[in-house]
């Protein structure tokens, strides 16, 4: 893997290249792995992203494979198995954070036009915004957009979303392209979002 130019961030770990290489700027259209990607950006408040990505099997079995409507049940007994799961960020705040947007979720997939989706991709336009970057001083924590995005879910009731982490987890999702342009991902996520599907 190696061989290929590459954004800097993944360095050697083969887990975090496959991340990159695979999933991170790739164009994420569905409903509920939005909500996944959004609660794990939350875990990831104060952490690293390869500490979440390490741990993102556990967190999938501990979360029952992140369905909102299986979440939004969990009560105190639910909390509590979580809080001795030693395999996720043990974290109350955060764990109920992820409870509460599981009935946010549900609320707005049933009652709002377009869903989720709409209310996520609706920040740049229904389609993913390709930067041009050429280096990491570059990339910008957070943008208008992301400030934007952290405001509304926010106001929805959302936590652990602030701006910072909203910019995280809108280049995860692909609504922004950051691959640098000497990366070789850079050229394959503009088809994939021009294409307008999920490889």
């Amino acid at each position: 893997m190696a061989e290929k130019a590459r954004c800097w961030w993944p360095g050697e770990d083969p887990l975090y290249l496959s991340y990159h290489d695979s999933e991170w700027g790739v164009p994420e259209y569905d409903p509920r792995a939005l909500y996944e990607k959004l609660v794990l950006d939350g875990f990831q408040a104060g952490l690293s992203w390869i500490t979440i990505l390490r741990k993102r099997e556990n967190f999938r079995k501990a979360f029952h494979d992140f369905a909102p409507e299986k979440i939004a049940r969990y009560g105190a007994r639910d909390v509590d198995r979580l809080l001795k799961n030693d395999g996720i960020i043990r974290s109350r705040a955060k764990i109920e954070a992820a409870i509460k947007g599981a009935k946010l979720w549900l609320e707005i997939e049933e009652k709002e036009p377009g869903g989720f989706r709409e209310l996520i991709w609706k920040h740049v336009g229904g389609k993913p915004q390709v930067n041009h970057f050429k280096s990491r001083g570059q990339v910008p924590a957070q943008t208008e957009m992301s400030e934007g995005l952290a405001k509304e879910l926010k106001q929805r009731g959302f936590n652990f979303c602030g701006p910072v982490i909203s910019y995280a987890f809108a280049q995860a999702t692909g609504m922004v392209n950051d691959h640098l342009t000497t990366c070789f991902r850079h050229a394959e996520c503009v088809k994939l979002g021009a294409s307008g599907r999920r490889a």
